[in-house]
């Protein structure tokens, strides 16, 4: 009985996979190895011990600053309760502070504002190099930044808002 409702759990979850059979099995499959990406994708704030690091949210505040101050769509009012769109971009900034690549992770399907969202970043660009401690290494280092639009289209950039509950 025990056994049973191990079974029913692995194939309700899908995390178990079928024993290997002498029909099904006659060569094991290889597992394909992908070269390591070319910049450091950085999803949490883990502390180094480089003198120099400096963390991923604070580094985010630090282009979200730079962004705002370059252009003239943002408010700084409280979030209103319903956004018109939020969209979500991932931007990649090299060891010298450029954004190589800027593309719109999630979006609500509001394209000009995805447009708004991507031009600001360039507007903005070059930003403060990553430290090396960020970078641990890689060329560039990737994260990911929200912009939530009211309706009359201005934004805020997601790092600047405190303690903000979006979800």
């Amino acid at each position: 009985m025990r056994i049973l409702g191990v079974a029913v759990l692995c194939a309700s979850l899908g995390a178990c996979a079928p024993a290997p059979t002498a029909s099904n099995d006659t060569q094991a499959p290889r597992k394909r190895e992908l070269p390591p990406p070319p910049h450091k994708v950085v999803r949490s704030d883990k502390v180094l011990a480089d003198p120099g690091f400096v963390a991923l949210s604070e580094y985010k505040r630090r282009v979200a600053h730079r962004i705002v101050q370059s252009n003239r769509d943002t408010y700084a009012a409280p979030i209103p309760e319903v956004l018109k769109s939020i969209v979500v971009l991932e931007i990649t900034v090299d060891q010298a502070g450029r954004a190589t690549a800027v593309s719109v992770y999630r979006s609500n399907g509001y394209s000009h504002l995805e447009k708004r969202a991507l031009a600001s970043v360039t507007r903005a660009a070059p930003f403060v190099p990553p430290a090396p401690g960020l970078l641990q290494g890689y060329s560039s280092v990737s994260f990911l930044e929200t912009f939530l639009f009211r309706n009359d289209d201005y934004f805020q950039v997601r790092s600047l808002v405190p303690n903000a509950k979006l979800f």
